[in-house]
């Protein structure tokens, strides 16, 4: 059976929309206007995704407590602790300001579609994907920013007074008065799922042309080069090997059916990109943030690319899955 690696079409857009700050950076009166719509952007995406989490998707399913916990404890803690080991670098190898963005990736939350897709395409407990995926997502409005305030602080950053009125404003209350109408509008929302979706990356890349337009007008990425980028999409896939490998020993460690390992493999080792790229720009100074999200973006491909034939290395070993077309 052959398998095709997919291309990401919402990857081409960021990295075309990067391009086209790199060259056409937003400047003076017009970066002003943009950042503005930004922020509004970004208010926004976190209202649409408190009206389309269920709370009560997360609390269902709790009698696989061990497995929501195993999800969230990879999400939460293991990778931050392999954040914090990749500290111990040389600056020659992982510069501060992009272990920054490693870091900051490593205490966002897990994916909720891409998740559920490939546990649906191994063969894994789909149910228990929603739960878990649904629970990293709720837990993450609020965990992401309290571990950057306890961890990357000796990463050369931090969250302000100022910062925490910006999460409040921006992320928090957004996402509660979704979570408020969810019961007026959460219908709504299911029927224009297509149209909301176009919105929420319409919305993200507003996000990324901003953050990158600020690098370039503050001349930061002179700092990068090709090697460097290499080195880091090197650790990006090592941080990802890493965690497949320790949610697979986990797993057989504990007992698990293979259905649930899928999806603790699947849903403890992905890293929300539709997440971390607004939340990056709500928490760090603006000339930062195209060098916090390097590291996301590069992450969020790898782990399209691995998870895609490691979902289907899962099917082809189920023999009802096997028989199944690749997609």
């Amino acid at each position: 059976m052959r398998f095709k690696l997919p291309i990401d079409g919402f990857v081409l857009a960021l990295l075309s929309t990067v391009a086209l700050a790199s060259v056409f950076p937003a400047r003076g009166q017009g970066a002003e206007f943009m950042g503005h719509a930004a922020n509004i952007a970004i208010a926004f995406l976190f209202f649409l995704y408190g009206l389309r989490l269920a709370p009560r998707t997360a609390l269902e399913g709790l009698a696989q407590w061990r497995l929501h916990l195993a999800v969230i404890g990879s999400t939460f803690v293991l990778f931050p602790l392999l954040g914090l080991a990749l500290g111990l670098l040389p600056d020659s190898v992982l510069p501060p300001s992009l272990y920054a963005g490693i870091l900051f990736l490593c205490v966002l939350p897990s994916t909720v579609q891409s998740s559920i897709a490939f546990t649906s395409i191994a063969g894994g407990n789909v149910a228990a994907a929603v739960c878990s995926a649904s629970a990293s997502n709720l837990l993450g409005i609020v965990l992401t920013p309290a571990l950057v305030a306890l961890l990357m602080h000796g990463a050369g950053t931090g969250i302000s007074l100022g910062v925490l009125g910006d999460i409040a404003s921006q992320l928090l209350l957004p996402f509660a008065l979704g979570q408020i109408l969810r019961p007026k509008l959460g219908a709504w929302a299911a029927r224009h799922r297509w149209l909301l979706g176009k919105m929420d990356r319409t919305s993200i890349l507003m996000v990324v042309y901003v953050a990158f337009s600020e690098g370039v007008v503050s001349g930061i990425w002179h700092r990068l080069d090709a090697e460097q980028l290499a080195v880091l999409l090197i650790i990006c896939a090592a941080l990802l090997g890493a965690v497949l490998g320790l949610t697979v020993l986990s797993a057989r460690l504990l007992g698990f059916s293979r259905a649930d390992e899928i999806v603790l493999v699947f849903c403890g080792s992905k890293k929300s990109l539709a997440t971390g790229l607004p939340m990056a720009s709500v928490i760090f100074a603006g000339s930062q943030v195209g060098l916090i999200v390097l590291p996301l973006m590069l992450f969020h491909q790898v782990q399209l690319m691995v998870c895609a034939w490691l979902a289907r290395r899962y099917a082809d070993g189920n023999p009802e899955l096997a028989a199944l077309p690749a997609e």
